[in-house]
């Protein structure tokens, strides 16, 4: 009999929707257990013992974003992941805490228009055509207007021989031919770099900072990075901002002239400027919140190093900072905590706005280390952090600064890019850092740098860091700089006194590899170990012979793709490795905190090369590094440069070294080399 009511479910089926639902069994299960079913109306996920699996998702088919993302929705902490895997666990930990967990589904096409969605589907669509006109000459037996132009240049160009060009490019920048390659002498980096860079020189090729080259684009043959427009900012009518937050604690008010001047040289630091304020000497005396000395202490920041002591009182006051120190000394925290304070003191971002802080770096490698440290420090204000450099998805981080992000860390080049395609743009942008700017220049990007300036409000707060002072650098702090506070730490290009450095002469590269042979298991057992060299080959050559030995070593240069290098790095960081083989363009940056032994196989090209490399142990005041550096008898100008560094810095010339130097004649005069 119908009561002409329509029977449950009204709309659709639910999958096992029983509220007594007995237990299943099998043949070894005892009969008295009971199986706790899920108190949700869901299908449970059991094992094949009739047990509720846990962690049921399969997170080695997520991407490491996802995984990033599911960990943020749920609370966790990834920053001690280092690898895929260590994710993998965290991920699968966590859900077994929390529930199950639901892969993000692909996003829906947005209806906003897209740059880079219309870039691609203009190339698909160019490539469409052209494929359409061949297969339409082909069939009619001719040639097509693209290849009868191809042909044209082909003729044009009957006398062209690259490898003509390619030794002329040599002569022309005073490279020998016997170090060409094949030739049985040199093929280091910078003298195949330079001969490439002259011979494209004609064509205007510009080069990134792997010295992979930058190839013209566009139909106007523009370069990939061109310079961002200018901006009239006397048209703009900024928001007024705050820029000083500090506020003298009375301790440190309390002290008079004298005594700030001899805690200023016992931190062995000079200060310049108009009324500098006056150094701290504890990360409390700065005023910081309580969320934010958390996350200090966290980080297991004690007190401030030398140029935090003087850089953060001066960033919280709103000056601009020129900050001159040696690598490994603590910079970033002295431009990330003032950063925090300025950014939540700002209007919060609407929709398509930001960022507020931008920290400029020359390469990817220290840009991700800055990264990382910002995220830490920004948890606790919920902050969003954008990446903005090579070697990751460009989409992803389009998406990530459109979305509004209060702080951007990047490199020049890539972040020219995405804000040409409106991933973002500098008007909100009021703070800004450039971290390693000697290095930059040095690479090429002194245009991105002040393309990037250009962008931002004359008003802004800008601090600069450098280990070297260069006459290029120092022009760009008369042009960006307003009344700064200028922060010297030791003195400009002097070495890291916290590392004590040794100087071994061989006389060949057998003689050198034998020496590493013999004292790297050694140097291992008080920490990690990293080893420069000059050439790519060299990596190999030198990976191979310690791993016959028995060395648990890897190698990084320039010729490896991003994800590679971020495999060997993430492993050396875990300890998996123990010791890393590398040319300098792969190594900019690297900070590592358990690295005890700096080996120069090679000598650095230039002493503000050798001042970073050494700069890689010895890091924010740990004074337990060592470098060695192996020089060969022809190698006494090197010599007479680190012993005068050397002097300069108050620390002991090693005899060996002192012997070797005396052999120049501008440094046995007692001149400057």
């Amino acid at each position: 009999m119908s009561d002409g009511k329509r029977k449950f479910p009204f709309h659709s089926a639910v999958s096992s929707f029983e509220v007594n639902k007995p237990a299943r069994y099998d043949g070894e299960q005892h009969p008295g257990k009971e199986l706790n079913q899920p108190r949700v109306f869901q299908e449970p996920n059991l094992d094949n013992y009739g047990e509720i699996r846990k962690g049921g998702t399969d997170f080695t088919k997520w991407s490491p974003e996802q995984i990033k993302e599911f960990l943020d929705q749920r609370g966790g902490d990834y920053d001690d992941c280092p690898s895929f895997n260590k994710l993998v666990e965290r991920a699968v930990e966590l859900e077994c805490n929390t529930g199950p967990a639901k892969q993000p589904e692909a996003d829906e096409e947005s209806e906003e228009y897209d740059p880079l969605d219309a870039f691609m589907a203009d190339i698909k669509t160019e490539v469409k055509k052209s494929e359409e006109a061949d297969a339409a000459a082909k069939a009619s037996g001719k040639l097509s207007s693209r290849q009868q132009e191809a042909a044209k240049k082909l003729a044009c160009d009957d006398d062209y021989d690259p490898a003509t060009e390619y030794m002329a490019a040599r002569e022309r920048v005073g490279l020998s031919n016997k170090t060409a390659p094949g030739a049985g002498g040199s093929d280091s980096d910078e003298e195949v770099y330079a001969a490439a860079r002259a011979a494209d020189a004609e064509n205007g090729v510009l080069y990134d900072m792997n010295d992979n080259p930058i190839l013209p684009g566009g139909a106007g043959g523009k370069k990939a990075i061109d310079p961002l427009a200018p901006i009239d900012h006397a048209s703009i009518a900024y928001d007024e901002i705050g820029k000083d937050f500090y506020e003298e604690c009375p301790a440190i008010a309390a002290m008079t002239m004298p005594e700030v001047n001899a805690h200023r040289r016992k931190l062995e630091i000079r200060v310049a400027g108009f009324d500098p304020p006056k150094p701290v000497k504890a990360f409390d005396q700065c005023g910081f919140d309580a969320q934010l000395m958390a996350a200090i202490k966290k980080a297991g920041y004690e007190r401030p190093t030398n140029i935090q002591a003087q850089a953060l009182p001066a960033a919280l006051s709103g000056r601009d900072v020129l900050g001159i120190a040696k690598t490994g000394s603590g910079k970033t925290a002295a431009f990330v905590l003032p950063m925090l304070v300025h950014i939540m003191d700002q209007a919060e971002l609407e929709k398509g706005e930001g960022p507020i802080g931008v920290i400029v770096a020359p390469t990817r490698e220290l840009a991700e280390q800055i990264h990382k440290e910002t995220r830490k420090f920004s948890r606790p204000y919920g902050l969003r952090v954008s990446a903005a450099f090579g070697g990751l998805s460009k989409f992803e981080q389009f998406k990530d600064l459109k979305a509004g992000s209060e702080v951007s860390v990047c490199t020049p080049g890539r972040m020219i890019d995405l804000i040409k395609m409106k991933a973002c743009s500098m008007r909100r942008c009021t703070y800004l850092v450039f971290d390693e700017a000697d290095r930059m220049f040095d690479m090429g990007f002194e245009g991105q740098v002040r393309s990037i300036l250009g962008q931002v409000r004359p008003d802004r707060q800008t601090l600069l860091f450098s280990a070297t002072m260069p006459r290029k650098v120092e022009m760009l702090v008369q042009d960006a700089l307003t009344s700064p506070v200028r922060v010297t730490v030791g003195a400009s290009g002097v070495a890291n006194e916290d590392v004590k450095q040794m100087v071994e002469v061989v006389y060949n590269d057998t003689g050198k590899a034998n020496w590493v042979a013999d004292h790297v298991q050694e140097f291992i057992d008080e920490g990690e170990v990293i080893v420069f060299v000059s050439q790519k080959h060299r990596v190999e050559q030198l990976l191979e012979q310690l791993t016959q030995a028995g060395i648990k070593a890897a190698g990084i240069h320039g010729d490896m793709d991003q994800h590679a290098r971020m495999a060997v790095l993430d492993a050396f960081r875990a300890g998996n490795q123990h010791v890393l083989v590398a040319t300098d363009i792969a190594a900019r940056g690297l900070d590592i905190k358990t690295l005890k032994t700096v080996i120069n196989f090679d000598a650095a090209k230039d002493f503000d090369t050798h001042i970073h490399r050494v700069g890689r142990t010895g890091r924010a005041g740990d004074k337990e590094g060592v470098a060695y550096t192996l020089l060969l008898p022809s190698e006494s100008r090197f010599a007479a440069q680190l012993a005068q560094s050397l002097t300069l810095g108050s620390q002991m010339v090693p005899k060996e070294l002192q012997e070797l130097a005396l052999k120049d004649p501008q440094y046995a005069r007692g001149d400057r080399v």
